[in-house]
């Protein structure tokens, strides 16, 4: 059987893509020394806000689908049906990753 995680209030579920360390050029970027660098997932899962939101007109601002960029330090990851997931606040959330037309870059 198959399970799926329903994320409350203002959390949303991630499924982590692997990070994409070789450039174009074929350069190997190392993560830094200090800090892991920010993670990149897609959204499996939004939860419905919190009920507040309703009453001064904010709405998740994510939506299922979204490449969306996160830190490393962010939410909890939790394993369903054998796959590693991130559980966190949309506001740990570092942004949405969209893609560009080429007459724009």
């Amino acid at each position: 059987m198959r399970h799926e995680l329903r994320p409350l209030f203002d959390r949303v579920v991630i499924k982590e893509l692997d990070p994409d360390r070789v450039r174009r050029s074929g350069l190997l970027v190392p993560p830094g020394n200090d800090e892991p660098p920010p993670q990149h997932g897609i959204v499996l899962a939004v939860g419905p806000g919190l009920d507040w939101w309703d009453h001064v007109g904010v709405k998740m601002p994510v939506s299922r689908g979204d490449h969306v960029v996160f830190p490393a330090s962010a939410g909890a990851w939790v394993e369903v049906d054998e796959e590693r997931l991130l559980v966190c606040r949309v506001g740990e959330l570092l942004g949405v990753l969209a893609e560009l037309p080429d007459a724009l870059v």
